[in-house]
């Protein structure tokens, strides 16, 4: 890993109608509109499932460097994340996420194992750790056997 401050820059450039580019350095160019909620298409990455997308993948990237340095052995890993916006007191934000994580792990005995690593990994978590909105994880594991 590189030293600390890492830096991340976007671009986001849009007309006045249509699509929003979001483009990065060595990155494919991402589209964005508004969601349904707001009167958008629905059919593109908005800020808000573009959000909701970053706390998933974030979990799961966390959870893999964790069971790698735990020397877990897994087979599959899926997390659904699902962001409720609210209107609290005229300010709209993310008031909760909830993530269902979902793991098949080989041998039934590292189950408590996998467990604890699923919410290590959530604590550990950059995405959800500079968000102000209550993380809650539900965490499936099963076995193939």
């Amino acid at each position: 890993m590189k030293n600390f401050p890492h830096r991340y820059a976007v671009t986001a450039t849009a007309n006045e109608q249509g699509s929003i580019a979001l483009t990065a350095t060595g990155l494919p160019e991402l589209t964005s509109m508004p969601p349904i909620e707001f009167n958008g298409p629905g059919d593109q990455w908005s800020p808000e499932t573009l959000l909701v997308a970053a706390v998933a993948d974030c979990l799961v990237l966390s959870f893999r460097g964790i069971a790698r340095a735990s020397k877990l052995s897994w087979e599959n890993l899926e997390c659904k994340a699902d962001g409720i916006l609210e209107k609290i007191e005229s300010r709209i934000l993310f008031t909760e996420i909830v993530v269902h994580a979902t793991l098949w792990i080989p041998n039934a005995n590292d189950r408590d194992k996998a467990q604890r690593l699923l919410e290590k990994a959530e604590k550990d978590c950059l995405i959800t750790n500079s968000l102000n909105s209550d993380i809650i994880l539900d965490v499936t594991v099963n076995t193939i056997e």
